[in-house]
């Protein structure tokens, strides 16, 4: 029996370490002793082995914080260090010392997670399924998860589910790529979850078949994802689909990516399609995934700017979503779309008045009511 300690870098996130309450039920079942920590602080029990967790990897700093403080603490113990980061950036996380594991963990993937280190996360997440049948520019999911289409998703997701746990949160990359997508939502139905697809769903497998299914989930919103201007049909179709199926315009959340390889006129023209279709513009700003900065480490969080944009216009959108927007996003309050979609140009959509009058944000909160608008940050 060995002692193992689970150690979460004090990076912000909203979500539990999915990597690591899979890993605490794995080593229990083989009868060790698990204790799971946040930061840098000693454990209760000297370990047998460590297990270091990643985000992004413009957070590295406090994963190598946290190798560092456990190798000195503990100089003899084998540290392991896994997750996005250790994937995307191998060799960058290997100058911690620590070995790295890159990739999904096999042994582990099937193991229902022990949500008993985090008994105030009411929610069970899962994947039914990896990897994604696009392979868009943007994205990490070709490296963090190999697609094979040999390789076909989960039929049921019973054995994922947390005793006691009434929502079910999916970060698969596309659901319904998944061919049993269908059995995992007359599941989600008969157990009468709360659903998130919280990753997005792709508007381009939105059918009509879809979204009569969708319609018995307890889910709201749905999330939707318009990253280029090929894409324009595809996600008015699936809003018009959903809407024929009772869902509200203001239900769907739309994601734009932006300061990739777009310019901030066609940037402009996305939003102003979702806006006038009457559903929420939430902008993604583009990470580089394993891109290095002027000091030789991973590029820190908001420093990229592409060859079409500028500090200054990244700056003016960001202020936007500030000032005129809901939780970072653009709902289609009717003095908010006049503004943005009456606009000629990117400066003239997001220009804002000094003092800016509080009179619109007092407005949509009135509209929407509190909570409406439920938005992740992404895991």
């Amino acid at each position: 029996m060995a002692h193992i300690l689970l150690v979460e870098p004090s990076y912000y996130t909203r979500y539990p370490p999915l990597g690591l309450l899979k890993l605490a039920a794995y080593h229990k079942l083989l009868g060790d002793t698990v204790e799971l920590v946040k930061g840098c602080r000693p454990a209760h029990e000297r370990p047998d082995r460590i297990f270091v967790t990643s985000l992004f990897t413009y957070a590295w700093h406090p994963v190598h914080q946290a190798v560092a403080f456990y190798r000195t603490l503990y100089p003899s113990v084998s540290i392991t260090i896994g997750g996005i980061y250790a994937t995307l950036m191998k060799q960058h996380a290997e100058l911690t010392g620590a070995e790295v594991y890159s990739g999904l963990n096999e042994e582990v993937e099937g193991v229902l997670p022990d949500y008993s280190f985090v008994p105030e996360f009411k929610a069970s997440i899962l994947f039914s399924s990896r990897g994604c049948i696009r392979r868009c520019p943007f994205c990490a999911a070709p490296i963090l998860e190999p697609y094979d289409p040999r390789i076909t998703g989960l039929q049921s997701i019973s054995h994922l589910i947390y005793p006691g746990h009434k929502k079910v949160i999916f970060w698969d990359n596309n659901f319904f790529a998944n061919p049993h997508w269908l059995d995992i939502v007359l599941e989600l139905k008969e157990k009468s979850l709360k659903v998130d697809f919280n990753q997005g769903l792709d508007a381009r497998l939105i059918t009509w078949e879809v979204s009569e299914e969708l319609k018995g989930l307890k889910i709201e919103p749905i999330r939707l994802a318009y990253d280029t201007n090929g894409q324009r049909e595809s996600v008015r179709k699936a809003i018009s689909l959903l809407k024929e199926a009772g869902f509200s315009e203001r239900q769907m959340i739309i994601y734009l990516i932006y300061n990739f390889d777009e310019t901030p006129q066609e940037f402009l023209s996305r939003l102003q399609d979702i806006l006038e279709w009457g559903a929420v513009g939430y902008p993604m700003r583009y990470e580089p995934i394993n891109t290095y900065g002027v000091d030789g480490n991973p590029l820190a969080k908001n420093m990229f700017i592409s060859q079409h944009w500028s500090a200054e216009l990244l700056e003016m959108l960001a202020r936007a979503r500030r000032v005129i927007g809901y939780g970072g996003a653009f709902p289609p309050h009717e003095g908010l779309r006049k503004k943005i979609c009456n606009a000629s140009t990117f400066e003239q959509a997001f220009a804002l008045r000094e003092p800016y009058p509080t009179s619109l944000k007092k407005q949509l909160r009135k509209a929407l009511g509190p909570g409406v608008y439920r938005l992740p940050i992404m895991p």
